[in-house]
């Protein structure tokens, strides 16, 4: 379950904006804090559906994209709790037959380092914090998501690495670079580029998410097939968005 979907399954609900997003309209992540009934009632969906892992409503949990809303000092507060609604919803739902697992979302931020729109350091040390956090409450899997930038996907990964590091708790760490319809990565990278950028920082799965649909990413995920020495991930969107009355679909 990818963030996209989780946007669109809370945007369902009547939420206000003062109250429910306590004045951050769009920030997703507060929800963890004020509505976990409602964050809850999406996780508990997917699995309903026959999911065996969803991701955490974190997407936005890290320096960039809070500081947006100039609350970055609520990393922590939102990681751990997007993370524990998560695990309370795959616990309910798992059985010794049937385990469910979490999987721990790290979002890319509105910030390119490679631009210099922020450093890497505090683009890392965030990230770290968000890991940690998420590792507290419970995740399976940590993935890095949505890149589109190699160098935050790097601030990223080494920040989930930290993490593990001070957490000492191992946890399976992804890496999911988004491709646009150029070929490239918005600032250019090709595939090839990240495979070798990416898989020496100690990933245990590469791939691709979000941006275009299948027929699309088979060419990137045949070079990946033939030259990844770690496991793919591919989660493509269900086609190219095309904007009707409700918005992109």
């Amino acid at each position: 379950m990818a963030d996209g979907a989780m946007g669109t399954m809370l945007q369902a609900h009547d939420l206000s904006v003062d109250g429910d997003f306590q004045g951050h309209e769009g920030c997703n992540e507060v929800l963890n804090v004020t509505r976990p009934d409602v964050v809850r009632s999406v996780h508990d969906a997917y699995f309903q559906a026959g999911c065996d892992a969803v991701e955490t409503n974190t997407f936005g949990s890290n320096w960039a994209a809070l500081n947006e809303y100039d609350i970055p000092e609520r990393i922590r507060e939102t990681a751990l709790a997007g993370a524990r609604i998560a695990r309370e919803s795959a616990d309910a739902w798992a059985t010794p037959e049937r385990p469910r697992w979490v999987i721990g979302s790290v979002g890319p931020g509105t910030k390119l380092p490679t631009l210099g729109h922020a450093p890497y350091a505090l683009l890392r040390d965030g990230y770290q914090e968000q890991c940690e956090a998420m590792i507290e409450g419970g995740v399976d899997g940590i993935l890095v998501e949505t890149s589109q930038d190699l160098l935050q996907t790097k601030a990223a990964i080494v920040g989930a690495k930290r993490a593990m590091e001070v957490t000492g708790i191992r946890v399976a760490l992804i890496a999911q670079v988004t491709v646009e319809l150029t070929g490239t990565m918005l600032l250019g990278s090709e595939i090839g580029a990240a495979l070798t950028a990416l898989e020496p920082l100690g990933i245990d799965v590469i791939g691709m998410n979000c941006a275009t649909g299948p027929g699309e990413m088979a060419e990137h995920l045949r070079y990946l097939s033939r030259h990844a020495t770690v496991p793919l991930s591919v989660m493509p969107n269900a086609g190219l968005p095309e904007l009707g009355r409700d918005g992109a679909v």
